[in-house]
């Protein structure tokens, strides 16, 4: 993740549901009531990492790490820019809609193959802006780095939020978590070396809300942590059942209806498996069980999210590819 891309992407037209540009004709609408299994797209140096649904307007929300804006997919196939802020944003990785207040929240951060990164803000980058669902307009930006005020690097990477609109953001450079009010006032959650990521490497990265708990993966080594957002200090690792190497590069995570939750791991850097994974808890997350482990049909998932009918989707944009200098053009979201 922390290679440079290069700097442009072959835009092509071959797709089980094509995603335009803006202004070109979409593809026959899904029937509202239908989840597609498969929505295929390409776009030009777009590189989506992180995915969000908006339910009242039935679309996807894509972060861009070509372009650091946020982009509405719907699910008959037609794209547009929701959000476009270049004076605060430069690469998008997780974001996730706020239903209730209207507004989606979308984590910014530089970690150098952006068209709006430069020397001086690579690594150094941590922020979490909110975004009106249906203007696009900014609501706040709060820069978290300087929250964190310690001068080390610093990439924000995922955010959640508890049933008050309290956003939760990760730091996958500093042992960090970060605490963000509706008004966008900030703090530090917790800091603690336990969090740290290895030498060179990035730590912290999807984070769930359940409970009054943040469940936290950690993509380096692949453990959990749980968070009591009322008791930071009680933050402890979660022990896993079953294959704990499962879950070495864990990337994104999200809450299923069940009560459990679901994420994906990837392959990167000579590591991991491309799979989809379920965890279970019968205890608060005091402890977990590794309910299934599924094989993804497409390389090195980053994200998965709530989608159409109480369906689930895997985003996947061969950031591998992209990371050795030879992007793929395209990016999938595929249903569980």
């Amino acid at each position: 993740m922390h290679r440079q891309l290069r700097r442009t992407l072959v835009a092509a037209a071959a797709a089980t549901v094509l995603l335009g540009t803006a202004g070109a004709l979409p593809a026959a609408a899904a029937p509202a009531h239908r989840a597609p299994a498969v929505i295929q797209g390409h776009a030009p140096k777009f590189v989506p990492e992180g995915a969000t649904w908006d339910p009242a307007r039935r679309r996807f929300l894509l972060g861009s790490m070509g372009h650091g804006t946020v982009t509405a997919v719907t699910t008959d196939g037609s794209v547009r820019t929701l959000v476009d802020d270049p004076d605060v944003l430069v690469q998008i990785a997780g974001l996730h809609v706020d239903a209730a207040r209207g507004r989606v929240l979308a984590v910014n951060m530089d970690n150098g193959v952006g068209d709006r990164s430069t020397p001086a803000t690579v690594g150094r980058i941590g922020g979490l802006g909110a975004y009106d669902l249906e203007t696009g307009r900014r609501i706040f930006y709060t820069d978290l780095a300087a929250v964190a005020g310690d001068g080390g690097p610093h990439v924000a990477n995922d955010v959640a939020f508890g049933p008050d609109g309290t956003a939760y953001v990760t730091d996958s450079f500093a042992p960090v978590v970060y605490r963000v009010g509706v008004d966008g006032r900030a703090s530090v959650l917790v800091r603690d070396d336990r969090l740290a990521p290895r030498p060179g490497g990035y730590g912290l990265n999807g984070i769930v809300y359940r409970d009054g708990r943040l469940v936290i993966g950690k993509w380096d080594d692949g453990t959990l942590w749980q968070i009591p957002v009322h008791n930071p200090a009680g933050l402890r690792r979660i022990e896993v059942r079953g294959d704990a190497g499962a879950l070495l590069h864990l990337d994104g995570l999200t809450s299923r209806p069940d009560g459990g939750i679901a994420g994906v791991t990837n392959n990167l850097l000579g590591a991991g498996r491309d799979a989809e994974v379920e965890l279970r808890s019968d205890d608060h997350w005091r402890t977990a069980r590794l309910a299934a482990v599924r094989p993804w049909a497409d390389l090195v998932p980053t994200a998965v999210t709530p989608g159409p009918a109480g369906a689930t989707y895997v985003l996947s944009a061969r950031l591998d590819l992209a990371l050795a200098g030879k992007p793929a053009d395209a990016f999938t979201l595929r249903r569980i």
